[in-house]
Parts: structure tokens; sequence; C-alpha cells
């Protein structure tokens, strides 16, 4: 079961601009608190805390809690926004939504490729093409998958990774239906491909000059 990080939070007395950089000054994270049913309220995060989920890739689109002073238990949440610095690359702000059981998001699941050393097509020097990191999936967000797992056992140069080899789990769904899209390929070698197309010029390069022959001949026939 994925690690649920519990972050400690306070309401913000000073919201906007002025609020907000006054919290960081103090290390903490500001941030918006909405969702189930009850305004949305202004709220600080501890900075290392919430520096340390999003380092381990646990911030977006994970299940964690709040603990809230003066209110019993802790309350779960979903980070749906967060704000990171341009230069610094950690988060300055973070909007968290209150869920349950019912509630159900589309969220991006990262894809995770085994059994690499199985695939004949990887073996013979093939690369693996990914055409997604992430599958999009809707979600209860008690249940939200931490990854999807890819078996490419078997596969050789050519062969296509879709979205119907994922196996998901009971009550989660895909967000795109319409079509059974592709998450990665085993693409030739660059070796193999300069080849091919080395051989497809030349056969081009032969099909002209025997063009440019024969007409060069029916010129000839016609002076003549």
């Amino acid at each position: 079961m994925a690690q649920i990080d519990v972050f400690y939070c306070e309401p913000r007395e000073k919201t906007g601009t002025g609020g907000a950089r006054a919290s960081r000054r103090a290390d903490w994270v500001p941030g918006v608190l909405y969702g189930g049913g009850a305004n949305p309220v202004a709220i600080q995060l501890k900075k290392n805390e919430v520096e340390k989920a999003f380092k381990n890739g646990r911030l977006r689109s994970h299940l964690a809690k709040i603990d809230v002073p003066g209110e019993d238990g802790q309350q779960p949440v979903i980070a749906r926004d967060v704000q990171v610095h341009p230069v610094k690359g950690l988060p300055i702000h973070v909007d968290l939504m209150r869920v349950d059981e019912k509630t159900r998001l589309d969220v991006a699941v990262p894809v995770r490729f085994i059994n690499e050393e199985k695939s004949p097509g990887l073996k013979k020097g093939g690369v693996l093409n990914v055409v997604r990191h992430a599958v999009e999936v809707y979600a209860p967000a008690t249940a939200i998958p931490e990854v999807f797992e890819v078996d490419v056992t078997g596969l050789e140069v050519g062969d296509g990774i879709h979205a119907s080899a994922i196996a998901l789990p009971e009550g989660v769904t895909h967000v795109i239906t319409d079509r059974d899209f592709t998450i990665a390929t085993i693409a030739a070698p660059s070796a193999l491909r300069s080849a091919d197309e080395e051989d497809a010029e030349a056969a081009a390069a032969s099909e002209d000059d025997g063009e440019s022959e024969d007409g060069e001949q029916e010129e000839e026939g016609k002076e003549e």
C-alpha cells in the first residue's frame, strides 16, 4: 500500500499575496483547503512536510491527510493544484481538496515498465519508445493506483503496448475510452533504421536513374 503523508496545517489569518509571502518567510507553504461541502479555507502547511512529499513524488495525485488543530481526527485530502517556484523547483502554494470514499477524480498514474531483459526486441538492440509516461484514469480518491506496471516480456521490434494491456483495479476506468491508445512501442535500433533508410534512398535513386535513361533513349529515338 502506498505511503500516506500527513500534513500539519493551520488557518492563515492573512490572505492574498502579502499573506502568502509572510507564510513563506516563516517556513510555511500557503494553500487553500476546499471541497467536502465546506467553504474554502486559507491554510498554511509545514514546509518540510510538503517538500518531502514533493521530492518523493507523492504530493500530486496521491491521497494524504491533514491534521487540523482543534479538530478531531485527520481529514483525507488530495492535492489538486501545486504551484512550483520557477527557479528552485519546490512547492510555493498547494490547493488541497477534501475527499472521501465516494469522491472520484481524474488522475494521471505513472507507468513503470518491467521485465525489459525478457523482451527479444530490446535484446536485439531495440529501443523502448515511451509515448505516455502516465495514464489518466477516473479512480476513487481513497483507492488511487500508485503506479501501473507494464510487462514487456516477449515483445519484438515493432510491437506496441496499448491501454488494454493495463489491468485496471476495480472501480478504476480510463479517461480516454474511444480508442485503445498507445503507451509505448519497441522501436528498431537507430543503426538498423539508418541502414533501412539508406537502402530506401538507394532504391529510389536507382529508379530515378532508370527513368532518366529511358527518357534519354526516347528523345534520341525521336531525333533519329
